[in-house]
C-alpha cells in the first residue's frame, strides 16, 4: 500500500441475476444492484459524491444515465470502457480516489446488454491484423489450449473438469445464468466450437450488472458490521510483443499479480479464495501458473487433487466464474468484487468459503494485436 494513500473498505454491494433480459434497458439493468448496494451501505443516493461506471458496449454515458434514474444527477460521473476490465477499471479509479481523499462515498458499477449484439463472438476492431484474419477469443484460446495440451501433458478431460467445476459451483449461486451441473462426457459432447474447446467450455455472454460502494476505513463501521477492505488494486496494460508469443504464458496477467504482491506483501500462499477471469476452460489453468498459485505446468495438478474447488485449499470461482455465470463484459469485474465481499463476510449459503479472510479478484480485457491482453485489473480484499 502507498504510504500516503488512506485506507479503503466496501460497505455496500449489489447484483441482479446474469442471463438473458431482452426486455430490459441499460439503466434498467443497473438500477437493482445500484440500489442494493446503496440500501446495504447505509447511504441515500444524495450522500454519494461520485460515480464510476464500467461497460464496453452500452453506448455514451451509461453512468450519467442510471444516476439520473436512481435519484444522483449531478455529481461526478466517470465512464469506463477497458474490454472486459471495465467495471474492475472502474473500482480501480474509484479506489484509487477515496483513498487520495478526493471523495468519502463512492459508488462504482458495472453493467452490460449483449443480448442487444444479436449472438456470436464479441465484436471486434476490424482493422486489427489478427482480427481480420480471423483471431477471435474462442480462436485465439483454442491456440492455447493446443499448446498446453502439447507442452505440459493435459488432455482434453481436463479442460472439461473446469468447465464441470465451474457447473457445480454455479449451481450453488442464484445469480448465476447456469445452475444445473454437468459431466465430464455431456462437457466434450457439447458442439465444437474452435478445437479443442466445446460449447460448454466457453463462457456464455448474456446481460447483468453488478455494483459496490467503497468510503475510507476510518468511516466503513458506521455504515456496515461487516465491511471488507481493500488491501491492494493494481492495473497494467498489456506489452506490445510483435512476432513470436508463447501462448501459454498470461504475460499481464503474471507482470499485473507480482507487482501487486510487492506492492502490498501479500502472496499467492496467504490467498483463501479467488475469482478469475475463465472465460474459457483453459484460461483458469493459465491462470492459476500466472497468478502464482502453481509453478509452471502444473495447474492440472490443483484441479484433479481438488485445491480449487469448494472445500479446497484455495477454491477458485466459488461464484461458477464466467463459465456458469456468464460474462456480461462490463459487469463482470464488478461482479467478481460483489463475489469475494460476500464470501469475505460469509454471506455465500451452501457455497460458501470457510474462514476466508483474503480474496483476489482477476479480470483481463482485450484481443489486440501484439498483446497477451490489452488490459488487466487485479484487486486484493480482506477483513
Amino acid at each position: 500500500m502507498h504510504a500516503n494513500l488512506r485506507p479503503v473498505s466496501v460497505i455496500g454491494t449489489g447484483m441482479i441475476k446474469f442471463g438473458k433480459h431482452r426486455d430490459l434497458t441499460v439503466p434498467g439493468l443497473a438500477q437493482p444492484a445500484v440500489r442494493d448496494a446503496l440500501r446495504e451501505a447505509n447511504l441515500e443516493p444524495k450522500q454519494i459524491e461520485a460515480i464510476y461506471a464500467g461497460t464496453a458496449t452500452s453506448g455514451w454515458m451509461p453512468g450519467q444515465r442510471v444516476a439520473r434514474d436512481t435519484g444522483m444527477s449531478g455529481v461526478p460521473v466517470v465512464n469506463c470502457e477497458n474490454a472486459c476490465s471495465s467495471s474492475a477499471t472502474a473500482f480501480r479509479e474509484a479506489w484509487v480516489a477515496v483513498a487520495a481523499g478526493l471523495y468519502d462515498y463512492v459508488l462504482v458499477f458495472g453493467v452490460e446488454q449483449l443480448t442487444k449484439l444479436g449472438g456470436g463472438t464479441l465484436p471486434l476492431d476490424q482493422d486489427d491484423i489478427e482480427v481480420s484474419n480471423g483471431m477471435v477469443m474462442p480462436a485465439l484460446y483454442a491456440m492455447r489450449a493446443q499448446r498446453y495440451l502439447h507442452d505440459y501433458g493435459a488432455t482434453e478431460r481436463d479442460l472439461a473438469e473446469v468447465a464441470v467445476k465451474a457447473r457445480r459451483h454455479g449451481a450453488l449461486n442464484p445469480d448465476a445464468q447456469f445452475r444445473t451441473e454437468t459431466t465430464v462426457e455431456e462437457v466434450l459432447a457439447s458442439r465444437r466450437i474452435a478445437d479443442p474447446l466445446t460449447l460448454l467450455q466457453c463462457c456464455p455472454t448474456g446481460d447483468g450488472a453488478a455494483a459496490v460502494v467503497i468510503c475510507p476505513t476510518e468511516r466503513a463501521s458506521a455504515h456496515s458490521d461487516r465491511p471488507v477492505k481493500v488491501l491492494g488494486s493494481h492495473l497494467a496494460s498489456g506489452k506490445y510483443i510483435p512476432g513470436f508469443r508463447d501462448m501459454t504464458t498470461p504475460e499481464i496477467t503474471s507482470r499485473c499479480s507480482s507487482e501487486l504482491y510487492e506492492e502490498t506483501g501479500i502472496g499467492p500462499e496467504d490467498i483463501d479464495v479467488l475469482e478469475c477471469h475463465d472465460a474459457f476452460t483453459i484460461a483458469e489453468l493459465l491462470y492459476y501458473e500466472a497468478l502464482g498459485l502453481c509453478p509452471r505446468g502444473e495447474a492440472v495438478r490443483l484441479l484433479r487433487d481438488g485445491t480449487t474447488s469448494l472445500g479446497g485449499r484455495v477454491p477458485v470461482n466459488p461464484s461458477g466464474g464466467l463459465l456458469s455465470k456468464g460474462h456480461p463484459v462490463g459487469a463482470s469485474g464488478a461482479a467478481q468484487i460483489v463475489e469475494i465481499v460476500r464470501q469475505l463476510q460469509g454471506r455465500c449459503g451452501s457455497r460458501q468459503v470457510e474462514g476466508a479472510k483474503v480474496g483476489l479478484t482477476h479480470v483481463t480485457g482485450g484481443g489486440t494485436s501484439g498483446f497477451d491482453h490489452g488490459a488487466c485489473a487485479i484487486h486484493l480484499f480482506g477483513t
